[in-house]
């Protein structure tokens, strides 16, 4: 995804089109619940994460809505980590 974003933004930037993605950390999702490991996993990305907890949906959705923005109008080619400071 990396290579894609980096590649559609050198082609599509002088036609004035942005690409950027956006990667997640461990986010709350009723699929990410359904895993027999979540709560064990979720508890440990917690420990290690400097914002001590997992995501939720609203934060991916908060961080695409900036990039649609005319905010973000100088952005392309980026990839946004949304992980609450988890490397």
């Amino acid at each position: 995804m990396d290579a894609i974003t980096r590649v559609l933004a050198k082609e599509l930037g002088p036609r004035n089109i942005r690409v950027n993605s956006i990667s997640p950390g461990v986010i709350d999702t009723e699929g990410a619940r359904a895993m027999e490991s979540y709560e064990q996993v979720a508890n440990a990305v917690k420990a290690q994460t400097p914002l001590g907890r997992t995501g939720v949906p609203e934060d991916i959705g908060l961080i695409a809505a900036f990039l649609a923005s005319d905010e973000a109008r100088w952005l392309t080619g980026e990839i946004i980590l949304g992980s609450g400071g988890l490397r």
